[in-house]
């Protein structure tokens, strides 16, 4: 078997472990995909294979990815997906030592997105006009990202028999194919309601018929797709602030979380496996904590008492 043979068989037994003992989805596994030919061409150019690289080469490889003015979150990542292949190599025997477990990710400033208040995000949606031919979809999907708290890629693979009008829920499919119940509110279901009809006038392809929002062609949507309707809504109310599905998903926290929510509750909502994931999402400005702590510390309920 031609050495080349030999790269890619791995590559696909490689992909192949992603995908179905960890579960990843296919946005993660090309990104992991990515980072290895990354690294498979370091090897390349250095004469160096997987079975022949230690740490200290991957020292000089993390030392490109520097060189090459690439950032410390790009690099963390691109690490991590290195990690992940040699973590494999050892797993299935292929070697005895992982020569990645001494390397170190570079220390990330915690990344604060942009968040749209509460009357920012009722401009975006009020602004689509329902008499156009996708207006009415398009609200749902508005109302629905804030409602629950998506991602743009549970969003676009919602399915009808996901929802529970009467209980007021919805089951999601995130990262890794885990399931969770989120709560819906009243006014998206409304909104969906709004355009089941005009989802019914649509010649709906094979295979698509339980994905809730569709195209003119009768296929789901596409992320690109909502990105643009997101584009387009703040264009229309005068939104200058850079939006994206995320900014929705980011709102959803912050403002469960400054009217009262549990943090374990949010994180449970939005489908994190740590707390500490939530934590970065949930961005506070200072005067909104600082009446928290005047609120709610003990010394301040006493002072109050004695006053």
């Amino acid at each position: 078997m031609t050495i080349t043979k030999k790269k890619d068989n791995l590559k696909k037994k490689y992909i192949a472990y992603l995908r179905l003992e960890k579960g990843l989805s296919d946005n993660t596994i090309a990104g992991y995909t990515d980072d290895l030919e990354k690294l498979m061409r370091f090897l390349d150019d250095t004469s160096l294979s997987w079975e022949t690289v230690t740490t200290e080469h991957l020292h000089t490889f993390v030392c490109t990815l520097q060189d090459l003015g690439i950032g410390a979150r790009s690099q963390a990542r691109i690490i991590s997906g290195i990690k992940s292949f040699f973590k494999y190599l050892k797993i299935e025997g292929y070697i005895d030592n992982d020569p990645s477990a001494p390397l170190e990710t570079p220390q990330i400033g915690r990344h604060l997105p942009e968040i749209l208040s509460v009357e920012e995000i009722d401009r975006m949606i009020e602004s689509v006009d329902r008499t156009s031919p996708e207006g009415q979809r398009n609200r749902a999907i508005l109302e629905t990202l804030y409602s629950c708290g998506l991602r743009v890629s549970e969003l676009v693979t919602l399915k009808l028999s996901q929802i529970y009008f009467d209980e007021e829920y919805i089951r999601v499919e995130g990262k890794g194919g885990k399931q969770r119940l989120v709560p819906i509110s009243q006014e998206a279901i409304h909104e969906i309601k709004l355009y089941l009809p005009d989802r019914s006038n649509v010649d709906i392809k094979p295979g698509e018929e339980d994905f809730l929002f569709l195209n003119r062609r009768g296929k789901h949507l596409t992320r690109v797709m909502i990105f643009f309707i997101i584009r387009e809504a703040c264009h229309s109310c005068g939104i200058t602030k850079k939006v994206s599905p995320h900014t929705l998903r980011h709102s959803f926290a912050t403002h469960l979380l400054e009217n009262g929510a549990n943090l374990r509750a949010i994180q449970q909502m939005l489908g994190h496996e740590s707390i500490t994931t939530t934590e970065i999402y949930v961005h506070l400005d200072q005067r909104f904590l600082r009446q928290e702590i005047i609120s709610h510390h003990p010394r301040n309920q006493k002072c109050k008492n004695d006053i």
